[in-house]
Formats: structure tokens, C-alpha cells, sequence
């Protein structure tokens, strides 16, 4: 049985499409796996939802709960926010919290969860001077983040390269700041 919870939360980028593959490789390493997802990756993902909680045996969550209701799942071990869009890693420095799995990952970092996150980016994007701020906002905040050269390395727009997304060493940092017991 699972001992250790996961929170796997995913912004809408092309490795999005192998969020099952890596919710069956964490549970392997001894996960119990809860999957966020910003709006428009539960956009894209629409007809696997009931898939994905069948798979982690807990709610698919893309929204914040209404006052008074129950948390429905349990208390996180570890955060992995991966893939992590421009949009959100900018949101997220910045304390933007108007989507659901920000507004965790902002709190996580008040909570002292180990939280990992691997942005999903292009060239382009980088080049916005808000970038480089908020990924080094989120290391200075304590948040582990795989981005250059032993993380995702930013891509040409338009050559998405989804096969090339460090998921494994995403989840193997994940393991190193929670070993299992």
C-alpha cells in the first residue's frame, strides 16, 4: 500500500498527453497519486478524466472546492507540477492564484511540501525578462526547479518535442526529497 502522496499537477503542453504513463511509473515508486490540472489542460484532457481518476483512485481536480465542502483528497507528501507552462510559472512567482493548482503550489511553499516543478517552454518564451525572474523567485522560495541542463531545455516554437520531457528525473528528484519509508 501507498504511503507517500503525490500531487501531479499539470499545465496544458504537449507532454500533458503522458500523464497516465507517469501517474502509473510514481505509483511503481510507491505513490499514491492525486492529479490537479490547470483548465485548459483539463480541457484537453475532457475524455480521460474518468480514466485518470479510475487510474489514481482519487478525483480529478481543476478548480477550487466551494466553502464548507471537504477536502477530497488526502494531505500531499510531495508536489510535482510538470509540465509547467509560461503562463503558469509566471503566475506562480507572481502569487497569482486564480487556478486551483497555483493557488496549491503558492501555499506549498508557506507549508514546506518539497515541491518539483519542470517548465514546458520555447525559446521564445524565455526570452520574456519575467521568465528568468520567476524561475529564480521559485528556487529562491525553496521550490526545485528542472530547468537547463539537468532539466527541460527550452525548445524552437513549434518543435514540441514531448518524448524528450524529463519525466523520469522529475520523479526520481521527487523520490530523493521523499524517500520511501
Amino acid at each position: 500500500m501507498s504511503t507517500r502522496t503525490l500531487y501531479l499537477f499539470a499545465s496544458a503542453a504537449p507532454p500533458l498527453f503522458d500523464v497516465a504513463h507517469v501517474i502509473e511509473d510514481a505509483q511503481a515508486d510507491g505513490w499514491d497519486v492525486c492529479l490537479g490540472l490547470t483548465p485548459t489542460a483539463a480541457r484537453w484532457l475532457a475524455e480521460s478524466l474518468d480514466g485518470l481518476a479510475a487510474l489514481t483512485g482519487n478525483p480529478v481536480r481543476w478548480d477550487y472546492q466551494l466553502p464548507g465542502e471537504p477536502d477530497v483528497w488526502p494531505k500531499a507528501d510531495a508536489i510535482l507540477f510538470a509540465p509547467t507552462t509560461f503562463n503558469s510559472v509566471n503566475a506562480w512567482a507572481l502569487g497569482l492564484t486564480d487556478r486551483f493548482v497555483v493557488g496549491i503550489v503558492a501555499q506549498a511553499i508557506g507549508k514546506g511540501i518539497p515541491t518539483v516543478a519542470v517548465p514546458c517552454v520555447n525559446t521564445a518564451h524565455v526570452q520574456h525578462p519575467q521568465f528568468e525572474l520567476s524561475i529564480e523567485t521559485l528556487r529562491g522560495a525553496g521550490v526545485t526547479m528542472l530547468y537547463g541542463d539537468n532539466g527541460f531545455v527550452p525548445n524552437e516554437p513549434g518543435q514540441d518535442d514531448p518524448a524528450a520531457y524529463p519525466w523520469r528525473v522529475a520523479l526520481e528528484t521527487v523520490d530523493r526529497l521523499v524517500p520511501r519509508p
